[in-house]
């Protein structure tokens, strides 16, 4: 995957990222299985920007399953 500077901190991302407002609510029913399936194989293509917001669920619930993904517990 081909990655771009992001700013300038010198931060690297992949040049694709991954819109993640759908893994917990918003354009219909979600699944969190599902959403954790995803965001593994997005890491398995080798994207590392993941495109979310305080906006995206209610009470923080796509941050929680994102950093829940991260610390790597979502085995």
């Amino acid at each position: 995957m081909r990655t771009v500077k992001l700013g300038g901190t010198g931060l690297q991302v992949s040049a694709l990222g991954l819109g993640c407002t759908g893994l917990s609510e918003f354009f219909g029913p979600t699944d969190r299985n599902e959403s954790l399936t995803t965001l593994r194989k997005a890491a398995e293509l080798g994207i590392t920007f993941l495109d979310t917001s305080d906006y995206c669920g209610i009470d923080s619930a796509n941050e929680r399953l994102i950093g829940e993904f991260l610390a790597g517990n979502s085995r």
